[in-house]
């Protein structure tokens, strides 16, 4: 988006109206100007007539122009543009020569007889058509208006602020997206409507990268051929601006399809060579008259690894002899130079593996490196390759297939950490081709959008202002009264799914419903989010309610309802092992749940607008064994009891242990101190059918209890709170709650054990105290920051599991292999430590790969004046090799950790300092672990911080 606004919807003397009093501006353009361009105008004339109920005239001769016009062409095709260059009164300096720029400008007395006329100039197709799109969506127009059912808001005057607006070329040449993954989504509901992948589906999908200001496609490939599907498909493409290529298994604009069409023995070079060429040939012969960028090279067939007897060496060899070939192809059938043929070669899983053991390709080829496949990039270009004619691009996914398990339904990538990597290649000088696989594209909508407006001007978008972004974003869609709420909700179920993947909620221990609060925590979010969303959808006008749903209801609601559902199965097992009643309660609610994510997809597919979106929640997500997904959504594992009267009677159980009496006959006291001051809970529960009465008396007045009678039919919580002003001053007190059974007398003692030193005092306190063992820091709270060598550390707001990240700026700074004061910068957390001895440090960092060649993904950590232990995030395997078992668990838990020991003989005041080693490495959380720290996801919350 232009930071400009220059549209405005009441009447103002001065400016040029394109609709005002009922009349619309007449809009001309010139027969001679490009298909594409005509064809946007007609979308331009229909945008007017939605915002305003006017209709303006289209016209293709100057002379029917009249006093007030809308004149759009392009530099070298519309005379008429051509002329008001040469005579000065259109700004073209910003566009000859110039890659898809445009500019928008009020033209005083333009022609005679026309008083004044707005002029949208382009200096190539696309820049003209995104100068059109770019007035339609000031005007009111959402690029989402097909795709999410984005109503338009109904104006009775757009005026147009007279002066002049230019765009310039995009930081990124081409940028585009993969339909990728297809299958059952989208693959359903285009055969449903469209019969198959035709150019009438695809005519919405270019529509919508041109509004986008996109230009680039690799289209759907499952089980589909671009090509072939519809002979119409490669002209519409080309006559809209979109650039064809194909993804990074299909090289010479062959789709899979085709092969799988027209196979003629095996996909391997080395024993089919001619049938290959003969291939090959074909592919760029029907592509030759249209605008692409030719994949080069090959992998193995169906997108796997290149199979066969050959060696590592000889693969590498086939390879480079297989490239020489391909563009003996190219020139040939385009009878062309071939390194002046846009080609790019996709170093993605093991081909990377090739380039980085020597192969190489022509200069002027695009370096096509990717991520991990889970938002992780693997590698940036040196400053050698920086060098390279044909530059560098990025594949990146919010889909995939593959390892450690697929994910294919909503988005579970946030906005910042999509900013936070794309960023680093830009800087790296990965500025050629960006393409993103979004599987279906619905619904990544947010997503997908936010990837291209970065690589359209990366520059208008930092690491402060994302979510400023995000609320504009919202404001587009649902208007400015919701703006706010509605971004948060869409940046709240990307920030759970991007902490654990819908997929993978049962691949690891999930929050934790013992220690921390943590479970309750997650559910108290999901829930009031949700609640929020709902609320919104209610109070919206009855128009915007579809696009409401799809966008932010759908995504937060089904996210929730999913992790939900897995919260109480996996709790359920818990309390049937306590042996509580509500065990089965658990189970029931993880049931119900179950039930819910079926009919909340049903609702997607057949009721949100009238049923439009049919299939686009197919998709299934719910049962994952291995990478791939299940045959049909299986209900997880939950837990149960057989409930009598007979077994009836109370039990307890209290925060922070798994175990729980009668069953265990004793339990962990219950810790409280001064600092945090936290509530602790005690459940008490039913072991069986009847109801049972209690009492609970605790020995010391200091101790409060939310409840201290009742009566239970399945389990209550009761509330533990310590009265600061009434407690007397000790590190070691003591306390007890004595719990009856009225029914049967028997009772239970649980222990209470409070820390309320003489000092510090929470006033004097300076810094963050250890407590229970641990102390919990978030990154962003630093005592001081050190910068060094013209680098620092600086928040990235929002982007990791828990609060923000700290990372290094500029990301292009080099590695400080010894770090130390004024080398390398440093952050500094001032900590007050209660016991002696070892300590364990782990520095949570975003689970990045070690993406810049002679760098790796380490840090300093040191206390006080003491010596800095250099440490990695990556963990390497037994042989020194890296770990696929690392790698997998990184993206599995969106975190790694670099560990390091340490000896304190005193306690009291310590510093830690955390020091930049690696500048790509980014700081998210620390947990110092003196001997107390319990399982959990996140980790504990954040511990008390004096601010002395």
């Amino acid at each position: 988006m232009l930071n400009d606004k220059y549209i405005e919807f009441s009447y103002h003397e001065g400016q040029f109206p394109l609709s005002y009093d009922g009349k619309a501006a007449d809009i001309y353009v010139s027969q001679e100007d490009y298909a594409g361009v005509i064809r946007a105008v007609s979308d331009l004339k229909q945008d007017i007539y939605k915002v305003s109920q006017t209709d303006p005239r289209i016209i293709h001769l100057a002379e029917e122009l009249k006093s007030s016009s809308i004149i759009i062409g392009t530099v070298g095709k519309s005379p008429l543009v051509d002329k008001l260059i040469a005579e000065g009164k259109l700004a073209a300096s910003e566009l000859t020569g110039k890659w898809e720029a445009f500019v928008l400008q009020t033209v005083a007395n333009p022609l005679p007889g026309v008083d004044e006329a707005l002029v949208i100039a382009g200096s190539d197709k696309r820049g003209t058509i995104y100068g059109i799109y770019d007035l339609c969506e000031q005007m009111g127009i959402s690029p989402w208006y097909y795709w999410a059912d984005v109503p338009v808001r109904q104006r009775t005057a757009i005026m147009f602020r007279n002066g002049t607006y230019k765009q310039g070329e995009p930081s990124v040449k081409y940028r585009g997206i993969f339909l990728n993954d297809e299958g059952p989504s989208l693959m359903a509901w285009v055969r449903e409507n469209f019969g198959d992948f035709k150019h009438s589906f695809y005519e919405n999908v270019f529509e919508l990268l041109l509004r986008l200001k996109a230009n680039y496609l690799w289209p759907a490939m499952w089980d589909n051929t671009f090509y072939e599907d519809d002979k119409l498909n490669p002209a519409v493409a080309d006559m809209y601006g979109i650039v064809i290529s194909t993804s990074h298994h299909e090289p010479m604009q062959r789709p899979h399809g085709d092969w799988k069409k027209h196979k003629q023995g095996p996909w391997d070079y080395s024993i089919n060579e001619e049938v290959l060429y003969r291939f090959w040939e074909e592919g760029i012969r029907r592509s030759a008259g249209f605008e692409n960028v030719i994949s080069l090279g090959m992998r193995g067939d169906g997108d796997e690894a290149m199979g066969g007897q050959l060696s590592f060496q000889e693969k590498i060899e086939l390879l480079q002899r297989i490239v020489q070939d391909q563009r003996q192809i190219i020139s040939e059938q385009m009878k062309a130079d071939p390194s002046e043929v846009p080609q790019l070669w996709a170093l993605y899983k093991e081909v990377q593996d090739y380039y980085e053991n020597g192969m190489r390709v022509p200069d002027d080829i695009t370096l096509l490196w990717s991520d991990d496949n889970h938002g992780n990039l693997r590698r940036v270009p040196t400053a050698e390759e920086r060098n390279r004619s044909g530059g560098a691009g990025i594949y990146y996914h919010l889909d995939y297939v593959g390892g450690p398990r697929s994910y294919k339904w909503v988005n579970t990538v946030p906005l910042e950490k999509i900013w936070e990597q794309m960023h680093k290649a830009y800087e790296y000088g990965a500025d050629r081709i960006w393409v993103l696989n979004v599987g279906d594209l619905k619904p990544m909508e947010c997503q997908l959008e936010f990837f291209l407006r970065i690589a359209w001007d990366m520059d208008a978008f930092t690491k402060d202002n994302i979510r400023e972004y995000s609320v504009r974003w919202a404001e587009q869609q649902f208007g400015s009264r919701y703006a706010e709420e509605a971004s948060l909700i869409i940046n709240r179920y990307s920030k759970w799914n991007g902490r654990l993947k819908p997929e993978l909620l049962n691949a690891v221990p999930l929050y934790s419903s013992v220690h921390y609060k943590e479970a309750d925590a997650v559910l108290t979010e999901l829930h009031e989010t949700v609640e929020l969303a709902e609320q919104i959808y209610n109070e919206l006008h009855e128009s915007a309610k579809d696009a409401f749903f799809q966008l932010a209801l759908y995504p937060a609601k089904a996210s929730a309802q999913v992790l939900e559902m897995y919260i109480h199965a996996t709790r359920s097992k818990l309390y049937a092992a306590q042996g509580r009643a509500s065990a089965n309660v658990e189970a029931a609610l993880a049931a119900q749940l179950f039930k819910d994510d079926a009919a909340l997809s049903y609702r997607y597919n057949h009721e949100i607008a009238n049923g439009k979106w049919n299939h686009m929640m197919d998709q299934l997500h719910i049962g994952y064994t291995y990478w791939n997904q299940p045959e049909e959504h299986i209900m997880p594992e939950t837990g149960s009891v057989k409930l009598t009267s007979e077994s009836s009677g109370m039990g307890v159980a209290i925060e922070g242990s798994e175990l729980a009496w009668p069953r265990d006959p004793q339990l962990p006291a219950l810790p409280f101190d001064n600092f945090t001051r936290e509530s602790r809970y005690i459940d008490l529960f039913n072991q069986g059918t009847e109801a049972f009465t209690y009492c609970a008396r605790a020995d010391q007045p200091w101790i409060k209890l939310s409840s201290t009678a009742g009566s239970i039919k399945v389990e209550e919580r009761v509330w533990v709170e310590i009265d600061w002003n009434e407690v007397p001053q000790g590190d070691k007190l003591c306390g007890s709650i004595t719990l009856i059974d009225l029914l049967t007398s028997k009772a239970f003692t649980v222990m209470i054990h409070v820390s309320n030193p003489v000092a510090p005092t929470r006033e004097s306190l300076s810094g963050f105290i250890e407590s229970n063992g641990y102390i919990a820091i978030e990154a962003e709270h630093y005592s001081t920051n050190k910068e060094a060598a013209g680098a620092s550390w600086q928040v990235i707001p929002h982007y990791g599991r828990t609060l923000s990240s700290m990372a290094v700026f500029p990301v292009t700074a080099p590695s400080t292999p010894i770090p130390a004061a004024g080398v390398s910068p440093c952050l500094e957390y001032e900590v007050y430590l209660l016991t002696t001895g070892e300590l364990t440090v782990s520095a949570l960092i975003a689970p990045t790969i070690d993406f810049i060649p002679g760098q790796g993904l380490r840090l300093g950590v040191s206390f006080d004046e003491g010596p800095v232990q250099v440490v990695s995030a990556i963990g390497l395997a037994k042989d020194g090799s890296y770990s696929e078992l690392d790698w997998e668990q990184s993206v599995i838990l969106n975190i790694r950790a670099a560990v390091t020991k340490h000896i304190l003989p005193e306690a009291g005041y310590h510093t830690l300092k955390i020091w930049m080693v690696d500048p790509i490495v980014v700081l998210q959380k620390i947990l110092i672990d003196t001997g107390g720290l319990k399982p959990s996801y996140l980790g504990p919350p954040e511990s008390y911080r004096g601010t002395r």
